[in-house]
């Protein structure tokens, strides 16, 4: 059994935010399910474009589980990725937003921009996850901790470098995030970590992350962990995106033995399950 991260602890001396007291407080994962509203994201671009496919979908994973919904207006997939500017991601945003504000659950903004992370904010989103963990654009760290958000941290690179020790890589990076948070004021009770999976790393740098996540445990903040469909899965048994249930199902259930205490998928009712299964059998020892 998972123990809940207790606000007690040296490294969360401040208070978490409300929405990750209530993530964490139970014995098992929370499930953040991924919602892109882009036409090119790399497992479903296109599906769920439309505003009302978007909100038939978020109302769907809530019904199977979700905990928390991430929503994207942009593409971040490492290849082939096509750029767009802020205005026209909050445009994606505008149609469908404020109905998944409404849905119950808290939503999260899947963006590197702070003037996208602003509108989404101010238009009732709790938590921003940033893919390049406040480092891309000077403003976002500040705009977090004006709105008093909670913030995904994700480790990225511009370049995969496969000598590199990918473990001391991220160490590294979240550092620097960590303190670009503290001098933006952000408390260290808002803040998650993820050391982003398939982004800037080889398929093996994926997987050592995963093996060895509990490395990051030194840091004392809440981790993340989204192997959803990654390519990697296919580098062990070669498969198409929708094809990689079993290898994302597989990934994070060792994330979770492994200290994971959030799992962002696009299968939210078999993640669940296994996770629940896992964590029940865990129980027993």
């Amino acid at each position: 059994m998972v123990a809940p991260i207790s606000i007690a602890e040296p490294a969360a001396a401040a208070a978490l935010h409300p929405v990750l007291q209530t993530l964490l407080s139970r014995p098992y994962p929370a499930i953040m399910g991924v919602l892109n509203v882009t036409p090119d994201s790399f497992s479903d671009g296109g599906m769920f474009f439309a505003p009302d496919r978007a909100l038939a979908q978020a109302r769907r994973m809530v019904a199977e589980g979700a905990d928390i919904i991430d929503l994207g207006a942009e593409s971040t997939r490492p290849y082939g990725a096509q750029p767009i500017s802020a205005e026209q991601e909050i445009e994606r945003l505008q149609g469908v937003l404020a109905d998944l504000v409404f849905l119950g659950v808290p939503i999260s903004i899947d963006s590197m921009k702070a003037a996208v992370a602003h509108f989404a904010l101010q238009c009732g989103v709790a938590v921003v996850n940033d893919v390049w963990g406040l480092q891309r654009d000077e403003a976002m760290a500040e705009l977090v901790a004006a709105h008093r958000a909670a913030v995904i941290v994700m480790h990225n690179r511009e370049h995969v470098d496969p000598e590199l020790d990918i473990m001391s890589d991220v160490a590294a990076f979240f550092s620097r995030s960590l303190e670009i948070a503290a001098k933006a004021g952000i408390p260290e009770g808002h803040i998650v970590l993820d050391p982003g999976i398939g982004f800037g790393k080889t398929q093996e740098q994926s997987m050592t992350v995963l093996a060895r996540l509990d490395e990051l445990g030194t840091f004392g903040r809440p981790i993340l962990i989204g192997a959803s469909r990654k390519r990697f899965i296919s580098s062990v048994v070669p498969s198409e995106p929708m094809e990689r249930l079993g290898g994302s199902i597989a990934a994070h259930v060792i994330a979770t033995q492994r200290g994971a205490r959030i799992i962002r998928t696009h299968d939210v009712v078999e993640t669940a399950q296994a996770l629940r299964v896992a964590n029940a059998i865990e129980d027993k020892r």
